[in-house]
């Protein structure tokens, strides 16, 4: 439980999803907690908490019993099995759900079990213990978390550091009085590009890279939102990608500043030989335009371009979204048999 100190019952829910879960079945993963308790907490990219509390009382059982009921429903409605640890506390929850092995289950550790439940396991399994902090408890000779709560927390402190030793010494006897927090998982909005045929030519990767940004800004302005960062994603032939994000040194929906951060992200990539099959672009932590402070600028040109941008708004709206694109995805048609994305030749901006 949390700081009132009621450790009668275990009411805390950390969920795990599959690893590289797409985020939009994340999204409703997060949608079906909301439906148990009005108290969940994202953990991005594939995890969440809940708080069982209220729930409890509202549907009349067990958590272990909700702990299952989830569980079905994540396979019945999005073929997502998940894994589900249920405790007293958030630590004993996520160190429960972490010793599920995959595809999914439920494990529920009640309050008067915890010590014995947690003193076999190894000490790295512990929710918060780090490769290098197990392995300077193994070097002193703490081997499983029994051993770990046994020994004095100065001692834990002086090996693992003030903060992360006091930490280690609670969890290691069931005590974290983190209260689950409601965060919804930030807004984002994403934009695709598949080529026709794997692609070694920067060039064209870069045109469609521009063309990305384009409709990531316009799809911002129509929704009156901002991003605060950048995701680049590239996916090569053979199936291995590569993934980057930055935050935007402003929050902006303006072609000039993601155009700028996304060259930023194509040019850490390195790319040199690898074949391309897709980009995708993803704006971060979006939040309303209205929320951002209006900065004057003292470049003519930049306003120019952003009045010009105003202007390619109207016509994408009157026209459509393909009316009007970056003169450089000309070089998408100007090669035999490669055509723009999204059907017919564009105009130029």
């Amino acid at each position: 439980m949390r700081v009132s100190g009621d450790q009668r019952v275990s009411s805390v829910m950390h969920v795990r999803c599959p690893d590289r879960l797409p985020e939009e079945t994340y999204r409703q993963v997060l949608e079906l907690l909301a439906e148990f308790s009005p108290v969940v907490q994202a953990l991005p990219p594939t995890a969440a908490l809940v708080e069982l509390k209220g729930a409890l009382r509202y549907h009349g059982t067990s958590p272990r019993h909700l702990g299952e009921t989830l569980r079905v429903r994540t396979l019945s409605r999005l073929g997502v099995d998940v894994r589900v640890g249920v405790g007293p506390t958030i630590a004993v929850a996520a160190t429960a759900s972490g010793q599920i092995d995959a595809p999914g289950g439920v494990l529920a550790i009640d309050p008067d079990q915890v010590a014995d439940w947690l003193g076999p396991l190894p000490v790295e399994a512990l929710h918060g213990i780090g490769p290098k902090q197990a392995m300077a408890l193994r070097e002193f000779g703490v081997h499983c978390v029994g051993l770990l709560a046994a020994v004095p927390p100065a001692t834990v402190q002086r090996l693992l550091g003030g903060r992360a030793g006091r930490l280690a010494a609670d969890r290691a006897r069931g005590i974290d009085p983190r209260p689950v927090a409601p965060r919804a998982l930030p807004a984002t909005l994403t934009v695709r590009h598949a080529f026709a045929q794997h692609t070694l030519d920067g060039a064209l990767v870069r045109a469609a890279l521009l063309d990305l940004v384009v409709q990531l800004a316009h799809q911002l302005r129509q929704r009156g939102q901002v991003a605060r960062g950048l995701t680049l994603s590239l996916r090569f032939s053979g199936g291995a990608s590569w993934e980057k994000t930055r935050r935007l040194p402003e929050a902006s929906a303006h072609d000039d500043d993601l155009r700028t951060m996304a060259y930023r992200l194509i040019d850490a990539a390195g790319l040199q030989r690898g074949r391309l099959t897709g980009l995708v672009l993803k704006g971060e932590d979006l939040v309303d335009a209205d929320q951002v402070a209006l900065q004057i600028s003292l470049d003519q040109a930049r306003e120019d371009r952003l009045v010009a941008e105003a202007v390619s708004d109207r016509i994408r709206t009157k026209f459509g979204p393909g009316a009007i694109g970056p003169a450089s995805t000309f070089l998408r048609v100007s090669r035999p048999g490669i055509r723009p994305a999204g059907g017919g030749e564009r105009g130029a901006a």
